[in-house]
């Protein structure tokens, strides 16, 4: 990458940053149950009000962005986002409503991020370097997801505080990462195409292989926040931890093995091809997941939590590139298609934990499984492609 393109892509990467705060709706579901006294179905309406903007703005907010601009809707994101950190901070951390609004705007924030940043990547990347510098954002992405599990176990430990402690550092972080993005100029790429509208977005769904990949992923988004939410009580009901603390290392472990899968994916993309790769991935997943079911002792436990996220780690920017590069002339669309797809997680996570309620915890694991048996069955279809 030249040292212009570099310069450009840093506020980008800053942006997938904050894209992964996003995710702190599954670390802090767990912690939520406990201190609001939810059931696994109501502790589902947290990763929901997380996720729900990603179904309804998404395509409007893709069709707003031909018009005003990939880095306008990033900026928008960003202060999105900022105002749900400030919310729950109004109401003292007490208030399950203000707290339940704090995420619908962080995930308002994440799905405009979501739009602007996966297309703005294409960007500021070199020719040909598209997957690896997507997948390298997802990396970063998980950084920011690994924190939100990461910092309360390390508030409780030291400083006798928890998951409230969140909400102001990742405000100040937002702060920063908006005044660096103010600050860049970036040339964004014309489209060669007429400018995209809601009939030419859902029409691409008319086209089987658009429709495979949205629907891929928007059963991966799904078994990840189901994954980061429902680890804590795993471990709680496996080995009596506590789910206040080491019952997050299960959420820590898997964004630990999420940012390692990602960056070793930016590294082996440089010389295997995406299709093969995501095939791979997939079967991975599913080897994790069965392990869960298998394990004998608390190590192998960890060991099948870090394969699962290895597994999980690209799926998401191989399908969405993949699906970028089959119609680079329809990236605007694809990318309001694939981000509404990530509506996922609010779906999945509910009916995880309606199964989990229903027939108990383990059996809720098997939404999961079922929906990476459909992944490796389009990577398959696409590696024949």
């Amino acid at each position: 990458m030249t040292k212009n393109n570099y310069l450009k892509s840093t506020p980008i990467f800053l942006a997938f940053l904050v894209m992964g705060f996003g995710d702190v709706s599954g670390p802090l579901t767990s912690q939520l149950q406990t201190d609001f006294s939810l059931n696994n179905f109501q502790a589902g309406l947290v990763t929901f009000m997380a996720f729900i903007m990603f179904g309804l703005l998404s395509v409007p907010m893709g069709l707003y962005q031909d018009r005003k601009g990939r880095k306008h809707v990033l900026l928008l994101g960003l202060f999105s986002a900022l105002v749900g950190m400030i919310l729950p901070i109004l109401g003292h951390y007490e208030s399950f409503i203000l707290i339940l609004g704090g995420l619908l705007f962080l995930g308002t924030g994440a799905t405009l991020l979501q739009v602007a940043g996966n297309p703005i990547m294409r960007d500021v990347s070199p020719e040909g370097k598209y997957s690896r510098n997507l997948s390298f954002g997802q990396f970063v992405k998980a950084i920011g997801s690994l924190s939100g599990s990461l910092i309360p176990i390390v508030a409780a430990r030291y400083w006798g505080l928890d998951w409230k402690l969140l909400f102001p550092i990742y405000g100040g972080v937002m702060l920063v990462v908006v005044v660096i993005l103010l600050a860049t100029r970036i040339e964004e790429k014309a489209v060669s195409e007429k400018p995209a509208t809601l009939k030419s977005c859902f029409g691409l769904l008319k086209n089987p292989y658009v429709l495979m990949m949205v629907i891929g992923i928007f059963l991966y988004v799904g078994s990840e926040v189901s994954m980061s939410a429902k680890l804590p009580n795993f471990l709680e009901a496996k080995f009596d931890y506590d789910i206040k603390e080491k019952g997050l290392f299960g959420t820590l472990f898997f964004f630990v093995s999420l940012m390692t899968g990602r960056f070793l994916g930016g590294v082996i993309l440089n010389w295997l091809s995406p299709k093969i790769f995501l095939v791979s991935s997939s079967i991975l997943a599913i080897v994790g997941i069965v392990g869960l079911y298998i394990l004998g002792s608390q190590v192998l436990a960890f060991v099948f939590i870090f394969i699962i996220g290895l597994g999980f780690a690209n799926i998401f920017p191989l399908i969405f590139s993949i699906s970028v590069d089959a119609l680079p002339d329809r990236s605007n669309e694809i990318s309001g298609l694939m981000v509404t797809a990530i509506i996922g997680g609010a779906i999945v996570p509910i009916v995880f934990g309606g199964v989990a309620d229903l027939f108990g915890l383990m059996a809720g694991f098997v939404v999961p499984g079922l929906c990476m048996v459909y992944i490796l069955y389009i990577s398959l279809r696409t590696s024949k492609a």
